[in-house]
């Protein structure tokens, strides 16, 4: 068993001798065999090994294989980007006629996935308060109830998850509990640690961390019990579409990432490229390095605009009085909180644009999680698909600015923040 550090390097990829040292890029869509019964073994889930890139590939294989390994996981898939996971994580799961719940402080993509778009599909979703009491959140569950749903640090909210109460509700009621990883990454964080069943990531983020390649990872904890669940018939009768196949009896523990794959992977078709699984997975051993940077950057980051006159608050759960400070001492390593503040900034709306036209070192991108730090204006960019309701519901306002602190030298970062808000503050 190796530590986080080294599985961060080495995982995923252990080539045999006389074999590349570096994971090779497998630029192919198919792959040939010598037998039509090696081809059928592979068809059937009888033999390992790959036949079409929508499927399986070697190059996605070892990404998959390195985020299980750091999650804890008994499997994981790599999807086209961060949104087709927690989609095929949601069709996975659901039927017309099913509900989910999920925090209302999910990124404003997520939030509109699941109150408009798997609406038109027949599944409800039902959104409460990350804060919520779990008299509340038990009273949302019912017989039809297939996940709750939840981020580890809310974009942009910056709530931080309740794991314990969270996974005694779930466990209670044999509701599958599945949360975005996205912001802490395992190195921070594993919620598999803390009860969550399923984590999704866009991969797109601190995963790659160079902005590169959009990708997504689903990762299966193999820690629920389908097994005769009647909550999920789907797990336990036979898929006419694939064999037969029972996934809750045939597959162990892995058979919520094997049928996400046998039927909506080969039917949606939302794969990750080898390409961006390449990138990726170089992005990731640097992982254990970059993440205790970009969460020392940003805490000396939130210090500083908690001190400036132009700023009206700020939300960062490594600061000490932040409500989330102990949720942060109990599930997050060494006290790192990522790379993500947000502030308030005085002038409202107008004042967030002077704000970011007077900035030199972060970039107006719609990004996040990037080496490189960035800056964005959530309500007119990102979540400007949200009513004024579902804004205030998603926590973000017209003054609030989302900055993601990159590698930098802190001296920089500060020296270029101080002085956008000085500029900022002369339009008052």
């Amino acid at each position: 068993m190796f530590e986080r550090e080294t599985k961060c390097v080495q995982s995923g990829y252990n080539p045999k001798s006389g074999e590349p040292r570096v994971l090779p890029i497998y630029q192919s869509t198919t792959f040939s065999y010598d037998s039509p019964e090696d081809m059928a073994a592979l068809f059937d889930l009888k033999a390992e090994g790959f036949f079409y890139t929508r499927l399986g590939n070697p190059t996605v294989d070892a990404l998959e294989k390195k985020i299980a390994d750091l999650d804890g996981g008994v499997g994981a898939m790599g999807t086209a980007s961060g949104m087709s996971a927690t989609l095929i994580t949601v069709a996975n799961l659901c039927h017309a006629g099913d509900n989910i719940i999920s925090t209302a402080t999910v990124y404003g993509g997520t939030y509109n996935l699941f109150s408009t778009t798997i609406a038109k599909l027949g599944i409800e979703c039902r959104f409460v308060d990350p804060c919520v009491s779990r008299e509340e959140l038990e009273s949302k569950i019912d017989d039809k109830t297939k996940l709750f749903f939840c981020e580890t640090i809310a974009n942009c909210a910056m709530n931080v998850a309740n794991f314990e109460m969270f996974s005694d509700v779930c466990k209670k009621h044999g509701v599958v509990f599945a949360v975005d990883n996205t912001l802490a990454t395992p190195v921070i964080c594993r919620p598999l640690e803390h009860g969550a069943n399923v984590v999704v990531y866009a991969s797109t983020k601190y995963l790659d961390g160079h902005a590169t390649s959009v990708g997504g990872i689903i990762v299966d904890g193999g820690n629920f019990s389908f097994l005769g669940n009647k909550r999920y018939p789907d797990f336990n009768e036979p898929d006419e579409s694939y064999h037969g196949l029972v996934y809750a009896k045939d597959c162990g523990k892995a058979g919520f990432i094997v049928k996400a794959r046998a039927q909506y992977m080969r039917d949606f078709g939302a794969q990750m490229a080898p390409m961006n699984a390449f990138l990726t997975f170089l992005g990731s051993e640097t992982l254990h390095l970059r993440m205790p940077r970009h969460s020392e950057n940003a805490l000396l980051v939130a210090e500083m605009l908690k001190k400036n006159s132009n700023v009206e608050w700020v939300k960062y759960a490594g600061l000490k009085d932040d409500e989330n400070y102990p949720l942060v001492q109990k599930y997050f390593d060494g006290g790192m909180a990522s790379g993500m503040v947000t502030f308030g900034i005085k002038g409202g709306r107008a004042g967030a644009i002077r704000f970011q036209k007077a900035l030199r070192l972060f970039r107006i991108v719609t990004h996040i999680a990037d080496a490189r730090s960035c800056v964005l204006h959530p309500a007119s960019t990102t979540h400007r698909q949200l009513s004024d309701s579902d804004l205030k519901a998603c926590g973000i306002s017209d003054n609030l600015i989302r900055l993601s602190v990159g590698i930098e030298n802190p001296k920089d970062i500060l020296a270029d923040l101080e002085n956008a808000l000085k500029e900022a503050e002369k339009g008052n």
